[in-house]
C-alpha cells in the first residue's frame, strides 16, 4: 500500500538548523605615514587576521583586526624601511535568509573569511608623505539555532529495515544507467 493512502500523522522535530546566512565584500583605503616620505612602493602585505563573530540587531558583526605591512625605498631610492600599521574593523554583515520561526535564544553565529583582507593597490599619496592602501575582503555568515521540523510519520509503519520507495514508483536500477562523470561532487 503506497503511503499517500494510509492516514499520515504530523509530527515537529525540534532541532538545530542554519536559521540566517548571508555575505558581504567590501573594499576599504587606509592611509599609512611611514617615518620617512617614500620614493616608491616594493610591496605591501595583510598579515595577522584575527576575527569574531556577534550577532547584532538583523545581522552579523565582524570584528577584528589585521596588520599592514609596507615595504618601500626612500631618500631617492637608496634606502628601504618597512611601515606597520594595525587596523581593526567592524563589518556589519546582513542576514539575506532568517527562518523566522528559529529560537532567537540558542542562537549561535559564525563568519568565515571567503577572502582575506588583501592589499590590491599601494600608491604614494597626500604629497608624497603617505601611503595609500586599498584593501578587499569578503565574509560568509551562518547562525545556527533551534527550529521545529514537521514531519508525515506513517502510523501503521513496518519497523523493518527494509527500503520502501514511499509510492515514488524508483528502485535502485533507476540510478544504473547515470554516466558518474557528470556527477558534482561536493566533497
Amino acid at each position: 500500500m503506497a503511503i499517500a493512502d494510509r492516514r499520515l500523522q504530523r509530527r515537529e522535530i525540534i532541532t538545530k538548523a542554519v536559521c540566517g546566512k548571508g555575505r558581504k565584500f567590501s573594499t576599504v583605503t587606509h592611509t599609512v605615514k611611514p617615518p620617512h616620505h617614500p620614493s616608491s612602493i616594493l610591496g605591501a602585505w595583510i598579515i595577522n587576521h584575527q576575527y569574531e563573530a556577534v550577532r547584532s540587531g538583523d545581522g552579523i558583526e565582524v570584528i577584528g583586526s589585521y596588520d599592514i605591512n609596507i615595504w618601500y625605498s626612500y631618500s631617492k631610492n637608496s634606502q628601504t624601511d618597512v611601515a606597520k600599521e594595525t587596523i581593526s574593523y567592524v563589518d556589519l554583515v546582513p542576514l539575506s535568509y532568517v527562518d523566522p520561526r528559529h529560537r532567537s535564544s540558542t542562537e549561535e553565529v559564525s563568519a568565515d573569511a571567503t577572502q582575506e583582507p588583501n592589499c590590491v593597490e599601494a600608491t604614494i599619496g597626500g604629497g608624497g608623505s603617505t601611503v595609500v592602501i586599498r584593501v578587499e575582503k569578503e565574509f560568509a555568515v551562518e547562525m545556527v539555532a533551534e527550529t521545529k521540523v514537521r514531519v508525515l510519520v506513517d502510523p501503521n509503519g513496518d519497523d523493518d529495515e527494509k527500503d520502501h520507495d514511499f509510492g515514488l514508483g524508483g528502485d535502485d536500477a533507476d540510478y544504473e544507467d547515470l554516466d558518474s562523470d557528470l556527477l558534482e561532487d561536493d566533497l
